[in-house]
């Protein structure tokens, strides 16, 4: 039988679910924007990563 994975301490355990709560809330809150919310978004993240690489 394959050994069972180690016990995570109560703090590193708590933030752990703490951590996923707000990735879940995160995506939760981007797939309710609207689109172009979402478009706009995007855009400038390109726009910015261009001003980077130049």
């Amino acid at each position: 039988m394959a050994p069972s994975p180690p016990r995570l301490d109560p703090d590193r355990r708590r933030r752990r679910l703490e951590l996923l709560a707000a990735l879940a809330d995160a995506k939760a809150r981007e797939s309710a924007q609207p689109q172009r919310l979402r478009g706009a978004r995007l855009r400038e993240l390109i726009a910015s990563r261009r001003r980077l690489a130049n």
